[in-house]
């Protein structure tokens, strides 16, 4: 039997030791661990304090924009045109509903909206940032308000808000003008971030899209304001911490007076045209009415296509065209200024005479163009020459004169050319003359071509708003003022005694005046006048009818645009022709002959039968009476002109009541 080993005794010294070093060790990776976790927190508490609280702030603490109220529209008078209402809407969150699609089939079976309006919901619904509020459905009723709040349980995401819209209690009586507003649209959006207003429109949903409304956006829209609100978890507020309110859009005081604006959807009632009045003495716009017009409150809610489709029907007569800003043959209302253009030329005095046949014949060509009248005027003079709107004397006067010094004068008083207007829509119409033929067909112009522009026909165009500035220039002997809608605004009424302010108003909207036209004799322009006015109150002129036994002394002008081409030897008839290819009736027409207050443009489409005299005219006529009321004014100077014994004796006969 082996012997047994003997267990060695520990080294305790070695243990000892070993301990020792393990210990110390592991303290030192406590402490260094400690120190890490210090250091930490001393950079959590200390270093990265701002950061975090901010952090904390922003997950606890919400700022909400708040949109400003939209600025006010007022007529000269006083009278609201464009105002806000208080509208309850159905709007939504989408990252809030599990299942969109049938949530709104099931909000819109209790509220009875149309399945052409939810399909256009859903494609609104997807098109934009699901953590956004977004309207689904305008103008809630009383009724469907409360089935909602009963039932709004079932519909998580969905709620009801209050807001105010534009509302325009004028209807189509105002909408080319004033325009209208509508949803921000992706366009709109994109446009707002690269001018940099993107921010201040963080809470609007609607913008300017036409007319005044567009033009002074920025200022109608006002200055975003902020709300700072503290949230729970789930995101619901729970009490305000501040609030920065929103400075309201600026209110707009127009020149337009909403009267006239009346008589002028009248007078052009079953009719398709438009009307301009214009203060000649400041380019205040007075009135501004396209026939036929439309609703601009069906585009403030979101128009149906249903709507839109019937708006741009053939047989609605294209409502949505601005008529006022449009261009059409001017005819012989740009007569006055033709004869103008020969006196400043030296081509025609006062006196100059030429023999009308009843035709016009270029030397060395058989056709023949005709006067309106066919057995013609016999001997006439300028004078005679607008008074019975002769056309073969403008004939014979553009042969003379030239496409070249025609179309330079023209443009002086802004036909082919914007007028300055604050509306975005306005079209420049046409001044032909060699250059624009040659760039727009590249084509020669021929002499024939300058004899069709002498009355106001061939290419030339021109807007009713153009021809009110051309005749507003004429009656202020070439001074320009430029046509504007905006009267003042809400600021400016506020500094009411400080002429200065409502200067700086206009400076900074209107364009710049421009300089005045400045004639060879300055007595051309009363030669002129006094044809207008002898056009109007002489006995058999061509405006005479319609403006017989008013209580003001006005003058004016007749047209008759032709829309169609008519072959040599044909005569025309209204009655055997299409309706789109009848003659438009012209009218200018300003009062009181000595400083006039008003200009008054009239253009009407394919009229049955007469002329600018006939239809135009007793448009301008209506327009006028409304304006001066029962103001009787008369000609302080009744020996102004040659032919004023005429005309004020038979001014007394029609008072007399004898025929």
């Amino acid at each position: 039997m082996a012997p047994k080993k003997r267990v060695a005794i520990r080294n305790h010294s070695a243990e000892a030791n070993l301990f020792a070093r393990r210990t110390f060790i592991t303290f030192i990776a406590v402490i260094i661990i400690a120190l890490m976790l210090f250091s930490n927190i001393y950079d959590l508490e200390v270093n990265s304090y701002q950061k975090y609280q901010t952090r904390s702030n922003s997950n606890r603490i919400k700022l909400l924009p708040v949109a400003p109220n939209r600025g006010l529209i007022y007529d000269r008078n006083g009278v609201l045109l464009a105002d806000n209402t208080p509208v309850y809407s159905l709007e939504v969150i989408p990252e809030q509903v599990t299942d969109i699609e049938n949530s709104l089939a099931e909000v819109s079976q209790l509220l009875d909206i149309s399945q052409e309006k939810q399909d256009e919901l859903l494609k609104a619904v997807k098109s934009k940032r699901r953590f956004k509020p977004i309207e689904l459905y305008s103008r809630l009723s009383e009724q469907q308000i409360s089935l909602f709040s009963v039932n709004q349980h079932k519909f998580p995401g969905f709620f009801i808000d209050a807001r105010l819209k534009r509302y325009y209690p004028f209807a189509d009586l105002t909408t080319h003008s004033l325009g209208y507003v509508a949803r921000i649209n992706g366009r709109d959006s994109l446009a707002l971030e690269k001018q940099g207003l993107a921010e201040n429109y963080a809470a609007t949903r609607n913008i300017g899209k036409l007319g005044l409304e567009k033009y002074y956006q920025d200022i109608l829209h006002g200055t975003i304001g902020h709300q700072e609100v503290e949230i729970n978890n789930l995101g619901r507020i729970i009490r305000t911490l501040d609030f920065t309110p929103p400075i309201p859009g600026k209110d707009l005081t127009l020149t337009m007076d909403i009267e006239l604006q009346m008589i002028a959807k009248r007078a052009l009632s079953g009719k398709r045209g438009a009307v301009v009045a214009i203060d000649p003495r400041d380019g205040g716009v007075l009135a501004m009415y396209s026939n036929p017009s439309f609703d601009g409150n069906l585009f403030v809610h979101g128009i149906s296509s249903k709507k839109y489709k019937k708006l741009l029907a053939p047989e609605s007569n294209k409502p949505l065209l601005n008529r006022a800003v449009q261009g059409y043959p001017p005819a012989s209302t740009i007569k006055p200024l033709l004869a103008l253009t020969g006196l400043d030329a030296g081509v025609i005095t006062p006196e100059t005479e030429i023999y009308d046949p009843g035709f016009y014949q270029l030397p060395g060509i058989e056709t023949k163009r005709r006067d309106w009248k066919k057995w013609g005027h016999g001997k006439v003079d300028l004078n005679k020459s607008l008074e019975q709107s002769c056309n073969v004397y403008y004939y014979d006067l553009a042969y003379k004169l030239g496409i070249t010094r025609i179309s330079q004068m023209m443009m002086k008083f802004g036909f082919g050319e914007y007028t300055g207007i604050d509306l975005h829509e306005e079209s420049r119409a046409i001044m032909p003359s060699i250059e624009w033929k040659r760039a727009r067909y590249n084509k020669g112009w021929y002499t024939g071509e300058t004899l069709s522009v002498g009355i106001g026909q061939s290419y030339w165009s021109v807007t009713p708003l153009q021809l009110s500035q051309a005749i507003s220039i004429l009656v202020n002997k070439g001074e320009i003022k430029v046509p504007h809608l905006l009267k003042s605004t809400s600021e400016v009424l506020a500094h009411n005694e400080d002429t200065s302010v409502q200067q700086a108003l206009i400076t900074e909207y209107i364009v710049d005046q421009k300089p005045p036209i400045i004639l060879k004799n300055k007595k051309s322009w009363d030669v002129v006048l006094d044809g207008l006015h002898n056009t109007v109150q002489k006995f058999g002129a061509t405006g005479y009818n319609a403006f017989k036994g008013t209580k003001y002394d006005a003058a004016g002008k007749t047209g008759s645009a032709q829309t169609a081409n008519i072959e040599q030897g044909e005569e025309y008839d209204a009655s055997k022709v299409k309706e789109s290819k009848r003659d438009n009736a012209m009218f200018i027409a300003f009062a009181p002959y000595e400083n006039p207050e008003i200009v008054v443009a009239v253009a009407i489409e394919n009229v049955a039968e007469g002329g600018g005299g006939a239809n135009a005219a007793p448009v301008a006529r209506q327009i006028m009476d409304q304006y001066f009321g029962d103001r009787e004014i008369v000609s302080k100077n009744p020996r102004q002109h040659p032919n004023h014994d005429n005309v004020y004796q038979q001014n007394i006969i029609n008072k007399a009541g004898e025929p």
